[in-house]
């Protein structure tokens, strides 16, 4: 048996001991780029510039349209109650009769009066008449025609002054029928019959209130209108379309109000006391849901933001400092931070003045397990998912499809 020379095997042995490593450093690299984990896959929103009618939520207060507090205009003793508590009255209805016996006495001794001023009147024209005749043949004297015509007239004055009695005693007649001034609500009464009540008294005997419609009265800071004013002249903000602004009322049980209302004016003072304006809003309440006095929250549209850029709320967080970042995913691929400046909410989403762009890709979810400067994909849409081949199941082996033909099974 012949063995290889020294030489010869040894060429050998250097031969084999490069294939042997290298085959396992491949293995050793097949285990590293298996043990490496892929990319996350992330939801990104491709921020776009959009018009958004933006408006505020005041706190307000409901008030009347019209209030008509009723008070007695004659005294007297109160007869008769012609209303019911609580229902709805109309112009000029009769709500309280008082005694008018008194006044009824008055007004006949004012007709009286006049009665007889106007027989006055008549004696003393006849008397001014023959006088006028006499005068003319020197019958009587100037004088006497003179004191006869001022007599008539005096006596036309006294026929005045009766009619003006007899007015006056026609109206307090009239008061002792107490009506209601406005069409409203007539809430309950201070007064029964029987009761004695004075003229002008301080008191009222009922009040009638206008519910339909309804006022709201709004509180808002003055420097929230100087920067609104300054919005408005820089061009950031556009004027809702039409002469006043919409607003809508969010009820004390957090209901939204289904009748929307406009505002009628603001006034043009501040309160010393709390540095707000009062604004005023005006709504229908057929059904009377609002009732004076009733606290409210009124959405006020302010104008229209033509470029107005949106985050939803879930994709913005808040730093140590309490600053709002969001994450973005680059052009390169990689996961980046970024400041923002958010002005205010608008439904689910913030309204952010600085920090974003159009065309920025915002990160939507996992914000949690992702750092600045990691690599990260964007996630196929849920509808393409959806359009997926099933995957195989452990009794059913894969079925090849048409983007990927069948390999072919090892030889046994």
């Amino acid at each position: 048996m012949k063995f290889p020379s020294a030489p010869r095997a040894l060429a050998v042995a250097v031969i084999c001991v490069p294939v042997l490593l290298a085959a396992c450093g491949g293995n050793d690299n097949k285990a590293a780029a298996q043990a490496a984990p892929p990319p996350p896959k992330v939801a990104v929103l491709t921020i776009a510039p959009q018009p958004v009618t933006l408006s505020t939520e005041l706190a307000g207060r409901t008030a009347p349209y019209l209030v008509a507090e009723v008070r007695p205009q004659v005294s007297g003793i109160v007869e008769e109650r012609l209303f019911d508590e609580g229902a709805r009255v109309k112009a000029g209805q009769t709500l309280y009769r008082i005694d008018s016996a008194t006044y009824e006495a008055e007004l006949a001794s004012a007709k009286a009066g006049l009665a007889k001023a106007d027989a006055n009147v008549a004696t003393a024209r006849l008397k001014a008449q023959r006088f006028d005749e006499l005068v003319g043949i020197n019958a009587v004297s100037r004088q006497a025609r003179d004191d006869a015509t001022a007599a008539l007239k005096q006596a036309e004055a006294d026929v005045a002054t009766a009619k003006a009695a007899v007015r006056a005693a026609q109206i307090n007649v009239d008061y002792t029928r107490v009506s209601a001034p406005i069409s409203g609500q007539a809430g309950r009464s201070s007064v029964t019959p029987g009761a004695l009540v004075t003229a002008n008294q301080a008191a009222t005997m009922v009040t009638v209130q206008q519910l339909d419609p309804i006022y709201v009265d709004i509180q808002r800071a003055s420097s929230e209108l100087l920067a609104l004013q300054r919005d408005f002249a820089a061009g950031r903000l556009k004027r809702v379309a039409g002469d006043k602004a919409g607003v809508k009322l969010v009820l004390e049980d957090r209901s939204e109000y289904p009748l929307a209302g406009t505002l009628q004016f603001a006034e043009t003072t501040v309160d010393p006391g709390t540095g707000n304006v009062t604004l005023r809003a005006v709504f229908p309440n057929p059904n009377h849901t609002l009732l004076p006095g009733m606290y409210v929250n009124a959405v006020l549209e302010e104008g229209v933001s033509e470029h107005a850029i949106l985050a939803p709320q879930a994709a913005v967080m808040r730093d140590p400092k309490g600053n709002a970042t969001a994450l973005l995913l680059g052009e390169d691929g990689k996961v980046q931070q970024r400041e923002l400046k958010v002005e205010r909410a608008v439904g689910d989403q913030w309204l952010v003045t600085d920090g974003l762009a159009a065309g920025d890709r915002l990160i939507l979810d996992g914000l949690q397990k992702l750092r600045p400067g990691m690599a990260a994909e964007v996630a196929e849409p849920a509808a393409k998912a959806a359009t997926a081949p099933p995957a195989p199941t452990a009794a059913e082996p894969a079925k090849p499809t048409a983007a990927e033909p069948a390999k072919p099974t090892a030889a046994k």
